[in-house]
């Protein structure tokens, strides 16, 4: 199943990265490689849950500066489709308990492309308020500094 894309709703980025699928999924499904691109550095990403399964908990924090570790993601995966796809939301935890405060849903999607993985995020809001609260935190510049810290992770030669 594939979401039709809602201008009013969604924001979306992609970039074909230089690698194959299988080393692009492996950056997204391994914790210790995840937190190596995961938020634009230089703050620091840690999991703490990824169960790679619907209803897997999906946790993640981050560090600034150097300081303690704080919230970042909580969340849930909603699918799990091995080489293919992962969609989570933070509007559920774990288990498919309710969050507090739903803001996205995100569906990862990797195609083989001629030079590598087309790697695309397609990140569904509630409202048109949502979207755009969240295009002016910086979504583009953020998603595409971290898609660009992934390239860079598999990118580079063993």
């Amino acid at each position: 199943m594939t979401e039709a894309f809602n201008p009013d709703l969604d924001l979306k980025i992609s970039r074909i990265i230089k690698a194959p699928r299988a080393a692009v999924w492996s950056a997204w499904t391994t914790p210790s490689r995840f937190e190596q691109w995961w938020i634009p550095a230089p703050t620091r990403c840690r999991v703490e849950q990824m169960n790679l399964r619907p209803g897997g908990a999906f946790v993640t924090r981050m560090s600034e500066n150097g300081g303690e570790f704080g919230p970042h993601v909580s969340g849930c995966f909603l699918a799990v489709d091995p080489m293919e796809r992962i969609v989570f939301t933070n509007a559920l935890l774990g288990g498919w308990r309710p969050a507090e405060k739903p803001f996205i849903t995100a569906i990862i999607t990797l195609h083989d492309h001629a030079d590598g993985t087309d790697y695309a995020a397609h990140v569904m809001h509630r409202t048109g308020a949502d979207r755009a609260r969240h295009d002016k935190m910086g979504f583009y510049d953020g998603w595409g500094t971290a898609i660009g810290q992934l390239a860079g992770l598999v990118e580079r030669p063993s």
